[in-house]
């Protein structure tokens, strides 16, 4: 009978284990078949258009945040629900799918193509890196603030995946010429006795060549040296040999075991951790300086245009003011927690002056020279997209730079009309134009014409596109629209009243923290898509300036630092094999305090005069609550 039910069980629990792996394996069906009959009473129940918008919300945040179905597939639900609902017609919803951003979007695109194409962007940070020196703190420093200039105008993918191979390259050099310093100085020992021991080597052979026959013994180190007429060799002879080649297998495992261990040591291990992670970090925080260095501020400055389309505060000028100094006090910062973290601080060897370059320094700096060197002389394709570039910049700063008139005052009669947009795409449409090779012909037969080409074709413009990024935004224009006309956003806001009451601080804080927390487990464009819609009639609702709430929380939206799946440049870095996952958080977390401090500086200090933070603006909409207690004077003027 005990055999027999402990038979059962084990069958029992075996079964239970199958059972649980089927739903492990179909784990993402049941959450795309369930999430929405568990919630379908909501709409049923209070048969609202507040309700029915409050469904496809939460359907569409639980499918971003667990990623049932890919993000730019969940971002076409609104597309379905709302005309099913009736709260926004079909047509309606298809316009909000493609707006301002997607026409900046494609004009960047096109730049960045080229950049990548020909080169320009490694070219760029090799030759920042040369400037900054070869210690490993400074070359940390140094890698930090050049993929943090390439992440402004390329994206944090693209530039953490360009640079890693790099700071890769530089890192094993680093290691194998302490592997050669290693070998070369147990070498040292007995390099003089070589030399010596060859010398003696050689009189020997002379001696005994001109002499075969004669039999000496003296006194090579303290060992007698007999002849052996049968082989022509000295026992000597043998046991140099044998030393030798005991040598070679020596100096061959040395080297076998310098190729089979990553690292020599633990110190080597720590610097190859904080230049992976100074890759990672760098290029999120790079890319908050400008409005097109991620995707988060380009969805912010989409809906933000959309919903207050009477502000002109937000545009490339301000926001690259505005968040220049966030950027390099974050890098810094980053740069000192990371060199602290894994390399130890000393000041003395970091700030050291006039000593001789070490060999790890010397190692690093000659692969750079290298990397550098294969790059050739700067190509005219290279020169060409540096003026595109920089044109581009140019006008994106002088539109309506706020303290000077910009070029768009020269239509004063369309005025708001030309925005960001309208020179990215004269300058992308640029990149299809501008010949990538003027001087060069191509012979078919007797013929000589000229080759034309120009510096990006659409094959490779698509190939850099990132289309599901586009459909995403589009899917939160879609769900924006739908809360606002559905009357979702104003109840939220009127809900949100008593938060009024605390500092404003605090709730810039609370949304901070709440927003630095979320962003961890979900995509950053799905974390800002969620919340923008929420935060906005908050601020609305506790009369404060909504730009006071949404700047930082859109800041810290790209906070995701802790573990390697929260975005893109941290989980290349980690392919790698560096890091551990505890290394990550260990560092991140860290690096999140940090983030939201420096951001809580911004907007407390310098923010507060460029955009006028502590006033209610005119653009904005004024809500009275729906709660609040009308004042007896105007019921006794009523009555009257």
């Amino acid at each position: 009978m005990c055999l027999m039910a402990s038979g059962e069980r084990n069958l029992l629990s075996v079964r239970m284990r199958v059972f649980l792996s089927y739903i492990w394996m179909y784990r993402r069906l049941l959450l795309i078949v369930l999430t929405p009959l568990l919630l379908l009473p909501v709409p049923l129940i209070i048969k609202t258009k507040e309700a029915e918008c409050a469904y496809v919300l939460f359907v569409v945040a639980i499918f971003w945040l667990s990623e049932a179905l890919p993000l730019s597939v969940t971002a076409f639900i609104p597309a379905l629900m709302f005309p099913l609902f009736g709260i926004l017609p079909s047509k309606s919803i298809a316009s909000t799918y493609f707006k301002d951003f997607h026409l900046l979007l494609t004009g960047v695109i096109c730049l960045a193509t080229s950049i990548e194409k020909w080169n320009l962007h490694k070219r760029i940070a090799l030759r920042m890196v040369m400037l900054v020196g070869v210690n490993p703190g400074w070359l940390m420093l140094g890698f930090m603030f050049s993929t943090g200039f390439l992440s402004m105008w390329l994206s944090n993918t693209s530039t953490a995946a360009m640079v890693m191979p790099i700071v890769e390259a530089v890192a094993q050099q680093i290691i194998n010429a302490e592997a050669e310093v290693d070998a070369m100085q147990i070498n040292s020992s007995d390099g003089i006795y070589n030399e010596v021991f060859e010398l003696e080597e050689n009189t020997d052979e002379i001696t005994t060549k001109s002499d075969p026959e004669k039999h000496e013994n003296w006194y090579t180190n303290g060992t007698v040296t007999t002849w052996n007429d049968e082989k022509g060799r000295t026992d000597e002879d043998h046991k140099k040999e044998a030393d030798d080649q005991h040598k070679k297998q020596e100096k061959s495992k040395a080297t076998q075991s310098v190729s089979e261990d990553r690292y020599r040591n633990k110190k080597n291990h720590m610097m190859c951790k904080a230049m992976c992670l100074c890759i990672a970090y760098s290029s999120t925080v790079g890319g908050l300086t400008t409005i097109t260095g991620t995707s988060t501020n380009l969805i912010f400055a989409e809906q933000f245009q959309t919903r207050y389309p009477m502000s002109r505060e937000i545009n490339f000028g301000t926001w690259f003011v505005l968040c220049l100094p966030i950027s390099i006090i974050l890098l810094l910062l980053s740069w000192l927690w990371l060199q602290w973290l894994f390399l130890g601080f000393n000041f003395k060897e970091l700030f050291r002056c006039g000593k001789e370059k070490s060999q790890r320094e010397k190692a690093s700096a000659k692969v750079i020279l290298d990397e550098y060197k294969k790059l050739g002389p700067i190509s005219y394709q290279e020169i060409m997209t540096f003026i595109l570039f920089l044109l581009m910049a140019l006008l994106w700063f002088t539109r309506d730079p706020g303290f000077f008139p910009g070029w768009s005052t020269l239509f004063p009669n369309y005025r708001g009309y030309a925005t960001d947009s309208t020179s990215a795409l004269l300058l992308g449409l640029l990149f299809f134009i501008v010949p990538a090779y003027p001087w060069k012909r191509k012979n078919a037969g007797n013929n000589n014409s000229f080759d034309y080409a120009p510096l990006i074709t659409w094959k490779e413009f698509q190939a850099c596109m990132p289309w599901d990024i586009g459909i995403l935004v589009g899917g939160g224009f879609a769900l924006a629209e739908g809360c606002e006309v559905s009357g979702l956003s104003q109840w939220i806001g009127n809900k949100m009243t008593p938060l009024g009451s605390l500092p404003i601080w605090s709730v810039v804080l609370i949304a901070c923290v709440i927003v630095t927390s979320v962003t961890e487990v979900a995509s950053n464009p799905a974390t800002i898509t969620i919340f923008l819609p929420i935060l906005a009639p908050l601020a609305e609702a506790i009369n404060v300036n909504p730009l006071y709430i949404l700047i930082p929380t859109t800041l810290c939206t790209s906070f995701a630092f802790l573990l390697p799946v929260a975005n893109p440049p941290n989980a290349i870095v980690f392919s790698y094999g560096h890091l551990q996952v505890i290394d990550m958080v260990k560092a991140g977390l860290g690096i999140n305090i940090l983030g939201v401090l420096v951001v809580m500086l911004c907007i407390s200090t310098w923010a507060i005069p460029m955009f006028n933070l502590n006033t209610y603006p005119s653009w904005a909409p004024t809500i009275i609550p729906t709660n609040s207690t009308i004042p007896i004077t105007s019921l006794l003027t009523t009555a009257v």
